[in-house]
């Protein structure tokens, strides 16, 4: 094992004052509002006219009082965030792009609202660009901030997790995904009587991380690493039974965080109370698509944005007709599959197999163990003999799946949710089936997102379930655009 200083970071080579990180990333915050501001002005005056009419379309645009007006949203802006952590607190991106939309369409509220009581003379173009570039702004600043402080030395922090078993290495790896939080695993911390991981865990930048006993004495050992950031993420139980070694962990953690083990449960939108002078945490969970609001929601969204879709990529969706027509008919093939509630639909696609798909599948498992025990496995061959050579290139940019608009529209599918499923697979669901029984099937997913066929049955299992259970239109949004970085990447598609 390395000698435990050599594990951490090495010291900052420019500062190491948070309070010089919480006024950077204000300032960052500050640039891009003001930036957003300026940035529909002229993009407004421009676009109205030039010389002197540019001239009188940029004093309409500014008006008497509106800098001043937006200056004061802006602080409001910067309160509101500083009151949610977000220049003290590090969050996963998505709780905090979350935040940045809620805050900035409140304040776009307040300021339309503001206009309209004042009667300011003030161009509304440029007040409904200006909130639309805010959030887009103010993401794009935290980055190229947070990115600039990392080349300098700076933003990252060493953490530690306490924990033993699954939950402490499903939080490592929840963190490693989540780069830019600024944490860095640089040990497990394992409590007396707890076995050291046998399997090796690397870090971001490839160094093995180190088990390490956590000792009759955590105080001393925490001081010993040079008091790291704390994530506590014992197994279930863990807490009842470290009592003594969780006081004195937080004692010396100022913002220990806990991951507590709650596989299985739905954790979007769970809701956490206490009760007074008990020691007694009160989790209110919710299965949202289980209820007819969050459903009717969803299939609003499905409809707008599937009509959206078709009706401007129609012409690309001609072109392709044309070359799969090119390999014969029919250009579209209808798979029966498994939807809400049991429904048995055709799942549409551009047809990418050649016309005697079936003969050649039973040729190919006739004559090859090895083909047929990964369709056994998968379903999938990854070297199928059937595709065509258009079909190679839907397959593996994924827009044979696009004539699934339809089963959108007419009420089959979503875009996102969990993956369309023959009968035979729903026995691969097994105690998890409910859920996926729940919601409609989607054109994209969680499973399409991480890895598609590059992971295993059981983790697209997994997957499909933890989608359903954890619900939200914010969340089908951020897999929408997430889908498009797939596609492009062209990763684990075949």
């Amino acid at each position: 094992m390395k000698p435990i200083e050599s594990v951490f970071l090495p010291k900052s080579r420019w500062y190491t004052s948070r309070n010089t990180e919480r006024q950077l990333l204000m300032f960052a915050d500050v640039l891009a509002m003001l930036s957003a501001f300026c940035g529909a002005v002229f993009w407004i005056a421009l676009a109205r006219g030039t010389s002197e009419n540019g001239q009188a379309a940029l004093e309409l645009s500014i008006g008497q009082v509106r800098p001043q007006a937006y200056l004061g949203l802006t602080f409001i802006t910067l309160t509101i965030f500083r009151v949610k952590g977000h220049y003290t607190k590090r969050k996963p991106f998505a709780n905090e792009l979350k935040d940045i939309l809620t805050v900035i369409a409140m304040l776009a509220v307040a300021d339309a609202a503001l206009l309209y009581l004042t009667k300011w003379q003030f161009s509304r173009s440029v007040m409904l660009l200006n909130w639309a570039l805010a959030p887009v702004f103010i993401v794009l600043a935290r980055f190229a901030m947070k990115r600039s402080l990392v080349a300098l030395g700076g933003w990252f922090r060493p953490m530690v997790i306490v924990g033993w078993g699954e939950n402490a290495l499903e939080t490592a790896l929840a963190f490693e995904d989540e780069t830019l939080m600024g944490f860095t695993l640089t040990a497990f911390l394992i409590p007396l009587g707890r076995e050291k991981f046998t399997h090796d865990i690397k870090d971001r930048f490839g160094n093995s991380v180190p088990c390490i006993s956590l000792g009759a004495d955590p105080e001393a050992t925490l001081a010993h690493l040079g008091n790291p950031h704390i994530v506590l993420a014992l197994e279930q139980g863990g807490i009842d039974t470290y009592q003594e070694m969780v006081l004195q962990l937080g004692r010396r953690g100022q913002h220990m965080q806990v991951v507590p083990s709650l596989r299985g449960l739905p954790l979007y939108g769970m809701e956490a109370n206490h009760f007074f002078a008990h020691e007694v945490l009160l989790l209110t969970v919710r299965n949202n698509l289980a209820r007819q609001f969050p459903q009717f929601v969803k299939r609003c969204f499905d409809l707008v944005m599937s009509t959206a879709i078709l009706i401007v990529g129609f012409p690309f969706l001609a072109v392709i007709a044309l070359k799969v027509l090119g390999t014969g008919r029919p250009i579209f093939y209808g798979h029966k599959r498994v939807g809400q509630d049991g429904k048995i639909f055709k799942c549409y696609k551009f047809r990418t197999m050649a016309r005697d798909a079936d003969k050649l599948l039973a040729d190919l498992l006739a004559t090859s163990e090895e083909a047929r025990q990964e369709w056994a496995r998968d379903f999938k061959l990854k070297n199928d003999p059937r595709i065509t050579q258009i079909g190679h290139f839907l397959r593996k940019t994924s827009l044979d799946e696009l004539p699934q608009i339809w089963n959108v529209l007419v009420g089959d599918m979503s875009l996102v949710g969990p993956r369309p499923v023959v009968t035979a697979e729903l026995e691969r669901y097994g105690n998890q089936v409910d859920y996926y029984l729940e919601a409609r099937p989607g054109i994209t997913g969680l499973w399409q997102i991480s890895g598609r066929n590059d992971v295993t049955y059981e983790t697209r299992v997994y997957l499909d379930a933890w989608y359903v259970k954890n619900w939200s239109l914010f969340n089908d949004i951020v897999i929408l655009f997430r889908t498009v970085k797939v596609i492009f990447r062209r990763e684990g598609a075949y």
